[in-house]
């Protein structure tokens, strides 16, 4: 079946190009969650084979990240709480979906807009309580962008060097998602240490 999907995804990258990397990437990061790994692995391969432009294509990938994400943003802006509960669930969202971005938002601050891009299951919805919460539109798109990129290159260069072998591909990306859970809680660390100690001097 995964087969299947990651040779449609290929042969629609293929045709549509650049364009059909950001639509996707676009859809991955709103409302039709689907692994990323799904559009930028077989993008990486593209280009290994000639047919892309690495970095047009890390390009792509990123602007509909982060694209898909203000819409995400805009949408609880305008919209409201009791809007995306309502109608959440005919797009894959629930409200006990929504409710633990909201509370994931709130232990982890603006900072999570970047950290949450990197962790599965988490960066397709974090936008919504950051629309929710009017953050800051700069800040948002900064930290939005910088995670989106971090995962995007990350997703490519699978692609890229590894191919078309699909099981190095999850057991390297099992180990790449230890790694960068690993790496955020540091940051974490060293970010709620630096606000603490900031409160005290303050």
């Amino acid at each position: 079946m995964l087969h299947d999907i990651v040779n449609f995804v290929v042969d629609t990258v293929g045709s549509l190009g650049y364009t059909g990397i950001f639509i996707m990437m676009f859809l991955e990061s709103s409302f039709f969650p689907f692994p990323s790994e799904v559009v930028m692995v077989p993008a990486g391969y593209l280009a290994y084979k000639g047919e892309m432009n690495i970095y047009f294509a890390i390009f792509a990938g990123v602007a509909g990240s982060l694209t898909g994400a203000l819409f995400n943003y805009f949408l609880a802006v305008k919209f409201g709480r009791a809007f995306l509960v309502k109608y959440g669930k005919y797009f894959f969202i629930k409200e006990e979906t929504i409710s633990k971005m909201e509370e994931f938002f709130k232990s982890h601050g603006h900072i999570s807009t970047f950290s949450g891009r990197l962790i599965p299951a988490v960066r397709q919805y974090i936008s919504f309580p950051a629309g929710l919460a009017r953050m800051n539109l700069l800040t948002f798109s900064i930290y939005t962008t910088l995670g989106a990129a971090i995962w995007v290159v990350i997703l490519t260069l699978l692609g890229y060097y590894l191919g078309d072998n699909e099981a190095l591909i999850k057991e390297y990306l099992r180990y790449i998602i230890v790694g960068i859970l690993i790496c955020l809680a540091i940051i974490g660390f060293w970010y709620y240490s630096k606000i603490k100690k900031n409160n005290k001097n303050s």
